[in-house]
């Protein structure tokens, strides 16, 4: 398997090919953090937006935007928190791509260390997904609808 001046090509290529599979996993994360990212942005802009908004409402109006602002304040920490879980996700992976090239290169072997590594990524990943799921719904419940955008004209 090795010869005097290292691993020959056959092994290099086939921990290129096992080593691959969890490079698509970085791909979907990398995926899934421009797509928080992208949120996050939004958030911000819309924070900024009732921000300018407080100032200058009174009554009704001012506890509408007093409350999108707490619900706000709450998605961004949902938010920096999905976006956490996916790095420390992807990182996971890294060092699982790390382990099998050593595994693969070298006579080192601890299949359950890479295993165990590949598995609290996947738990990263879940959990940074039900963050993203708590975002959401926080988003949707922030939505507020006047009443009168929702009764239909009446015919004359």
């Amino acid at each position: 398997m090795h010869d005097e001046f290292g691993p020959n090509l056959t092994v290099v290529i086939s921990v290129l090919q096992t080593a691959l599979t969890p490079a698509f996993l970085l791909v979907a994360v990398g995926s899934l953090l421009n797509v928080l990212t992208g949120r996050l942005s939004r958030i911000v802009d819309r924070s900024r937006d009732l921000q300018q908004l407080h100032g200058v409402t009174e009554g009704a109006a001012h506890q509408r935007v007093v409350s999108e602002l707490r619900i706000i304040e709450r998605r961004m920490q949902v938010v920096g928190s999905s976006i956490l879980f996916a790095v420390l996700s992807a990182i996971t992976v890294c060092i699982m791509i790390a382990l099998l090239f050593l595994m693969g290169l070298t006579q080192f072997s601890a299949p359950w260390i890479a295993v165990s590594v590949f598995m609290l990524s996947l738990a990263l990943l879940a959990t940074c997904l039900l963050q993203f799921v708590r975002e959401i719904r926080l988003a949707t419940h922030a939505i507020h609808v006047p009443q009168e955008y929702l009764e239909l004209p009446e015919k004359g």
